[in-house]
């Protein structure tokens, strides 16, 4: 397990390891944030894609205490992979949406519907 300040460090490697067009358009960064958050379900997100209104900017942040709650159990290098997974499908949330597409938020929508199923045990 990696703590906040060597999980940062990991983020800016994974980030410096991807080609600069990915970040076009991404006008306020990718940023690593202590907290843990839940959606409405009660289910963990572990990082979010923004797009806030009026052009004001797009950014992802990766939530490490939801990371770590999730898989704090892992080690270093394992956990340093999924913050690589979960910087990407941030990524690849905000390529889609340059590109019009919802893909990546359509399969989203129906994986959270798969584990609220699994949770209620129907």
């Amino acid at each position: 397990m990696l703590t906040f300040e060597e999980a940062e460090v990991v983020l800016n490697q994974h980030i410096d390891a991807l080609p600069p067009d990915i970040y076009k358009g991404l006008n306020c960064g990718v940023a690593l944030l202590v907290d843990t958050i839940y959606d409405d379900n009660g289910l963990l997100i572990l990082g979010q894609y923004h797009v806030e209104p009026y052009g004001l900017g797009r950014y992802v942040t990766i939530h490490y205490g939801s990371i770590f709650a999730a898989h704090g159990h892992l080690d270093e290098e394992s956990f340093s992979e999924k913050i690589k997974s979960v910087l990407h499908h941030e990524l690849t949330h905000h390529l889609e949406h340059l590109a019009g597409d919802k893909s990546l938020e359509i399969q989203d929508a129906i994986d959270i519907r798969k584990m609220l199923w699994w949770r209620s045990g129907t």
